[in-house]
């Protein structure tokens, strides 16, 4: 019996050698599969983080998106003014010249999109409907309240950069990196529109203070809900 189950054992291992010699270049090729299919998925998982802590990952996801979102409500904002105030030969073309600026942005967000794998924001209908509305009711009131729009916003904006360029100072990686040079550029185009809003008499608008602190206030709103959904 215990010979028995040695020579059954025996020509088991043989059956299977000889199993193994014939299909060779098979098993080769599955372990050489199995080894790239490994090494892919390390890949896939230093490229979705690319050296970023989970914690550092969700605040530039945060970022992103709130961004767009903000360069979304900019590009109706400046939309609606256009309708209204496009033709107008004195400001007409400043309107416009910010509004291609803002686009740009949106361009550059709406590409970092995929680029980070970020989860853009869900309000996007809203806040185009909302920036239109905006844009279309300031210039109704005037060019000055188009502008004291303008000065509201980008106030917001230019702080919301700020904060951001601090929370991205003491992160050290090639992505961040190009992520704050994009900050400090759009941060600038911002201000000088700010200063530009100014220049165009945006406190002499009807209502000024009024106009200014709603405008601010539901800037800000905008960006704490746009950080959450």
């Amino acid at each position: 019996m215990i010979f028995s189950r040695q020579l059954s054992r025996s020509i088991s291992a043989n059956l299977f050698f000889v199993n193994i010699n014939l299909n060779n270049g098979r098993f080769r090729n599955l372990g050489y599969q199995f080894v790239c299919l490994q090494n892919q998925s390390t890949i896939k998982s230093t490229t979705k983080n690319n050296g970023l802590t989970d914690e550092q990952k969700k605040l530039i996801d945060s970022m992103i998106r709130v961004d767009q979102a903000g360069e979304i409500g900019a590009n109706w904002i400046y939309k609606g003014q256009m309708v209204v105030l496009g033709g107008d030969k004195k400001v007409g073309p400043v309107i416009q010249e910010m509004w291609d600026q803002e686009k740009h942005h949106l361009r550059t967000f709406d590409e970092m999109i995929p680029r980070y794998r970020v989860r853009p924001t869900l309000l996007r209908p809203v806040w185009e409907a909302a920036g239109f509305i905006l844009g279309v009711s300031t210039a109704l009131m005037g060019k000055e309240a188009a502008m004291a729009c303008t000065e509201a916003v980008e106030t917001v904006i230019g702080e919301h950069y700020n904060d951001q360029l601090r929370d991205l100072l003491h992160i050290e990686n090639v992505d961040v990196e190009d992520l704050k040079k994009i900050i400090k550029e759009f941060r600038d185009d911002e201000l000088h529109h700010l200063d530009t809003a100014v220049d165009y008499e945006s406190q002499k608008a009807p209502f000024y203070n009024l106009l200014s602190t709603i405008i601010h206030n539901g800037c800000k709103a905008a960006i704490w809900i746009t950080t959450r959904v």
